[in-house]
């Protein structure tokens, strides 16, 4: 039997590096120990094993801190924000302190039973010090967050704007709150509608204009945490928090996946003789396509039988994976593939029929026609493979009781 061609993938590769640094806390070994596991599964055709690996690294990173900075121009109610998003009165002990202006000199840091494992930073205004954007980025180690929530109330202003700004060129999500609806709605000759609408707007051309995207916006009263936007707003930030904690994992696991079965078609490849199909893969036949896919299937574990106990294991129905599989069977794999169909059709059979009754070449002919086919059939089952591979991670990230209104695996999968 031929050896297996040597892989060139790395598991330790960058990936790895950036998730253990994005997942503070995360232990290189950890990682180290997933993949070992993760590898192993796939090579051996376990699907089932798979989910468990991915179930654990998804365990792992929901309990991973999260650092979400609350910034703004100082007055806009910072401080009473993060008390109403912790249901907290501001007289209680816990409660960030509070006052008309410039309060909070000094970053502060608040935590939540409602939101586990995640660390509020009360960061001071914009505008408490005489320093510029870039200063006070650094002084307030802007770096350090995984998201942020800019504070604004009565007018949104150009260094709102900036701020927004500074946080998109660095990649990081963002939400803009309006604080003091109450005292908006209070004051105002308009309608609620047209208020709303009216705050949206304004907030909305300032993007425009210094051509930021726009980000969630929500309008709440600190003095009213049950009431306006704020139910939406947390359901927003449950979901974020779960893509923020899942996304490096996911990624890191997505790449394993990836190259893992790569190799393991690669090595394949290199050994698609007639006794290695006979000897070890069990077909009879070799000719028999049909045979063979389902061969296939069974040494990737997309058979069937490994789906339905991936899919009870998942609480879906077997149906959810097979109907992403081009390879089912032989005849959704030749209608959905043009080489298969090429490689399949009567003239290419007649053909091959005639090419038996050549010596010497027509064997040759025959024998690579053969090779041609059952590495298509290969390709194609590798491939059904990942997609699988791709849902079962998304499932796990975002299972089918969520309560979040969206699906948060869209924020790494692409999802609307």
């Amino acid at each position: 039997m031929a050896k297996a061609p040597v892989s060139h993938y790395t598991p330790l590769s960058t990936s790895f590096t950036s998730v253990v640094s994005y997942n503070k806390g995360w232990n290189i070994l950890i990682f180290e120990e997933l993949s070992r596991n993760i590898e192993k599964a796939l090579k051996e055709g376990k699907l089932l094993e798979v989910v468990s690996v991915v179930r654990e690294t998804m365990e792992r990173a929901s309990r991973t801190q999260v650092s979400i900075a609350v910034t703004g121009e100082s007055g806009n109610g910072m401080s009473s924000f993060i008390n109403a998003l912790r249901f907290l009165g501001h007289e209680e002990e816990a409660s960030a302190p509070i006052g008309v202006v410039r309060t909070t000199q000094t970053r502060g840091s608040y935590t939540s039973s409602h939101f586990p494992n995640v660390v509020l930073w009360d960061l001071p205004g914009m505008g408490t010090t005489a320093q510029g954007l870039e200063n006070y980025l650094k002084e307030m180690q802007f770096s350090h967050y995984d998201l942020f929530i800019i504070i604004a109330s009565e007018q949104f202003s150009i260094n709102h704007v900036k701020l927004a700004r500074a946080i998109q060129r660095m990649g990081k999500r963002f939400y803009v709150v309006w604080t003091k609806l109450d005292r908006d709605l209070s004051t105002s000759a308009l309608s609620k509608g047209q208020l709303l609408q009216n705050i949206q707007k304004n907030i909305k051309e300032n993007f425009q204009k210094e051509r930021v995207c726009e980000p969630p916006m929500f309008l709440v009263s600190n003095f009213d945490p049950l009431l306006h936007d704020f139910p939406k707003l947390r359901n927003t930030l449950q979901i974020d928090l779960l893509g923020i904690r899942c996304r490096g994992p996911l990624d890191t696991l997505s790449h394993i996946c990836e190259e893992t079965i790569n190799d393991k078609v690669n090595s394949l490849k290199g050994r698609l003789s007639t006794e290695y199909l006979e000897d070890i893969l069990g077909i009879r036949n070799a000719d028999d396509l049909g045979e063979c896919l389902e061969a296939y299937k069974l040494l990737f574990g997309v058979d069937n039988a490994s789906l339905q106990q991936v899919a009870q294991s998942m609480g879906t129905w077997a149906s959810e994976y097979m109907t992403i599989m081009k390879s089912q069977d032989l005849h959704t794999l030749c209608g959905s593939d043009w080489k298969m169909k090429l490689m399949t059709c009567l003239i290419m059979r007649a053909l091959l029929k005639l090419f038996r009754y050549i010596p010497f070449l027509g064997n040759l002919v025959i024998h690579c026609f053969r090779y041609m086919r059952h590495r298509r059939i290969l390709e194609l089952v590798a491939q059904d493979t990942k997609n699988i591979l791709m849902k079962i991670l998304k499932n796990v990230c975002s299972p089918p009781d969520n309560n979040f209104g969206n699906d948060p695996a869209s924020l790494f999968f692409g999802g609307s």
